[in-house]
């Protein structure tokens, strides 16, 4: 998890530092230089926020509608000395406020708000070995077509590597006349970006003529298993069994299970 801490006093920011130092937590300092705050938002996944209300350049609460606007899931924490209430902000910020902190504050403060933040990330669950499903807060996720299922799970298997064009069409379109096959490849891709979309969880970059996965929040027994935190329990050849293109990978699988196994 991911967040900004935004006041316009270092002494302010250094008790900050001074207060999650120990959590384990990325987090990324400014002064009031909305420039590099929103273009910091604009390329980087950050789940929270914790702003000053009161700043010379700009003020938290105006700041907090233009993080909203680059990312509606973001959450906000106010960190102020004024007597700053929530029945004070507009209707527009509200529902992405989770808190707000009165200067001086401890630790424990920071943890319960870390935690609430945490608890509102969205996070997709996914299971590579026995059958291939994806669960979003523990509901199931409709592809609406099996080929954007496919290219995605394409996408999962690749761990974080870019997928060319080309690339998607060898894999799942091996046998069709190539300008097909491009049409195909760019009616899965809207279809997945639809579906991510629906979901709220947008891990997929769309780049020209290339995808690349964002893994932040994906829970994956693959990757669990490549990280070396599970053993395979299934048969190896159960990974992604009803694609044809997974035997590419089964082999580099079943020597990483013997080593694991031994």
């Amino acid at each position: 998890m991911r967040v900004i801490i935004v006041d316009d006093e270092i002494k302010a920011l250094q008790l900050f530092l001074s207060q999650i130092v120990d959590i384990e937590l990325e987090y990324r300092f400014f002064k009031d230089d909305e420039k590099a705050i929103l273009d910091f938002v604009s390329n980087n996944e950050v789940s929270g926020a914790f702003l000053d209300v009161n700043m010379p350049n700009i003020d938290g609460i105006s700041l907090a509608k233009k993080l909203i606007a680059k990312d509606p899931h973001i959450k906000i924490v106010y960190v102020t000395g004024t007597n700053t209430k929530m029945e004070d902000l507009p209707k527009e910020i509200v529902d992405n406020v989770i808190d707000i902190i009165y200067k001086p504050f401890t630790t424990d403060i920071i943890e319960k708000d870390l935690r609430m933040i945490s608890k509102k990330i969205p996070k997709l669950e996914v299971t590579m070995f026995g059958s291939f499903d994806c669960f979003i807060n523990n509901h199931i996720v409709t592809f609406s077509s099996s080929k954007s299922k496919e290219l995605f799970a394409l996408l999962l298997t690749l761990n974080g590597k870019s997928l060319t064009m080309d690339q998607a069409i060898s894999y799942l379109w091996p046998d069709k006349d190539l300008d097909k096959a491009k049409i195909l490849y760019r009616d899965a891709v809207w279809r997945l970006r639809s579906t991510l979309e629906e979901i709220q969880f947008p891990c997929v970059d769309f780049k020209r003529a290339m995808l690349v996965l964002n893994k932040t929040n994906i829970k994956c027994d693959y990757y669990d298993f490549l990280d070396g935190k599970k053993k395979i329990k299934e048969d190896v050849a159960t990974f992604l069994s009803s694609y044809d293109w997974s035997l590419d990978f089964e082999n580099e699988i079943y020597l990483m299970s013997q080593k694991s196994n031994k």
